[in-house]
């Protein structure tokens, strides 16, 4: 379940192994953007990483935590409204009760998130 209701839709979820692939439409009439920002709405980061983590928990199949965000690079604005369709590749690797978890995000042919961190099993 989604910690923001009706903020994204998943259409494709492929997964090969320890890699992820992911088609998410983003829901540009969300209440979110109200307030960023009215006009030119801009998605949040901490959206974007809660799509990551969600993407993540559904490979693992269990509740996961953040722990660690080592890099985290946003190079690119998602507006819901000109780009709402977009593509998350996530790649796993699972030791213990961690998941060391490196993707990017992008639509189109721009790359707009690059994220490497680790989340832990709850």
């Amino acid at each position: 379940m989604s910690l923001l209701h009706d903020f994204y839709s998943v259409g494709a979820f492929t997964v090969d192994g320890q890699k992820v692939s992911a088609s998410i439409a983003i829901n540009g009439n969300h209440p979110v953007f109200n307030g960023h920002f009215p006009g030119n709405p801009v998605t949040p980061g901490v959206c974007m990483m809660q799509i990551i983590k969600e993407l993540a928990e559904k490979w693992a199949a269990c509740p996961l935590m953040l722990k660690n965000a080592r890099n985290v690079k946003f190079m690119a604005i998602i507006n819901p409204l000109l780009n709402p369709n977009i593509r998350v590749e996530l790649d796993v690797e699972e030791e213990d009760e961690l998941l060391s978890i490196r993707s990017t995000t992008s639509f189109e042919d721009t790359l707009a998130l690059k994220f490497s961190g680790v989340f832990q099993k709850v």
